[in-house]
């Protein structure tokens, strides 16, 4: 049998290697779940059987979207912050997001694509109070959630109207596009909802349109009829010039016959 020292020493090599593989796995356990609970930096999160997680980052002064929110977060308050633009993708890796926030901006740019990856699970979005002006059909690709668009100063023109019937939003939400300037001006909609209003806002650009194409046919016009009274006109000396040598031609042939016979006598 083997000396008992060798096997007290085997055994102790046996226990520290066991162990450090236990504390590899436990510490390897450690960093995946908080990889997967991590909040995101300066906001407050928690969590609740029934609602998932919540992260709220609302008052914190943040100029930029924060791309440290974890992937299983539910619901976002950005509120009262300092946003000016939502970048494109901003947002595309939130795939169990229902609620976001992003109220109480200064948000005047909505980029193509700002919401894209959320259209299979966001249930509401808060865009009131921003500075939003221009509608951009872009942006919501692919969204069916309801979301509130009130007190943004819009504007509402032909490519509003032409916007809107691209947009899956809940038909209700666009209700919250109240204008506060319009073009063209005498449509007198400011203050009014422009889905409820049923107003043609696009009148005056098919007008302009029209004007336009009958100025091009005008010219077209303009330019053949020139041309066919200019080819008449040269035919016409063309044909008189012709005529008047014609009509020479009698003469010079009388006058030599004549000439002909004074040779004969002489």
């Amino acid at each position: 049998s083997a000396p008992p020292s060798h096997n007290t020493d085997w055994l102790l090599r046996h226990s520290v290697v066991m162990c450090l593989l236990l504390h590899s796995l436990v510490l390897m356990t450690f960093c995946f779940h908080h990889a997967a609970t991590s909040c995101s930096k300066s906001c407050y999160c928690s969590e609740s059987e029934s609602g998932g997680k919540t992260v709220r980052c609302s008052n914190l002064q943040l100029t930029e979207i924060p791309q440290d929110i974890p992937n299983d977060t539910r619901r976002v308050y950005l509120d009262f912050n300092l946003f000016t633009t939502v970048p494109t993708n901003a947002f595309a890796g939130l795939q169990h997001l229902v609620e976001l926030d992003l109220s109480h901006n200064e948000l005047s740019q909505l980029e193509p694509g700002a919401f894209r990856g959320l259209g299979s699970s966001l249930q509401f979005l808060d865009l009131s109070s921003n500075k939003l002006v221009n509608f951009n059909a872009e942006a919501f690709e692919g969204l069916r959630a309801r979301a509130n668009l009130t007190n943004n100063p819009w504007h509402c023109d032909c490519n509003l109207q032409m916007a809107m019937p691209r947009v899956d939003l809940e038909p209700a939400s666009l209700t919250g596009i109240v204008c506060q300037t319009s073009d063209p001006e005498e449509k007198e909609v400011k203050g009014l909802a422009f889905l409820l209003a049923d107003i043609d806002l696009c009148v005056a650009m098919k007008r302009t349109t029209d004007v336009a194409m009958l100025v091009v046919m005008f010219g077209w016009f303009t330019m053949v009829i020139s041309y066919l009274v200019y080819y008449v006109r040269a035919n016409q000396e063309d044909a008189r010039r012709h005529l008047e040598y014609l009509k020479s031609l009698p003469s010079r042939q009388g006058k030599s016959e004549e000439s002909s016979t004074i040779s004969t006598v002489v």
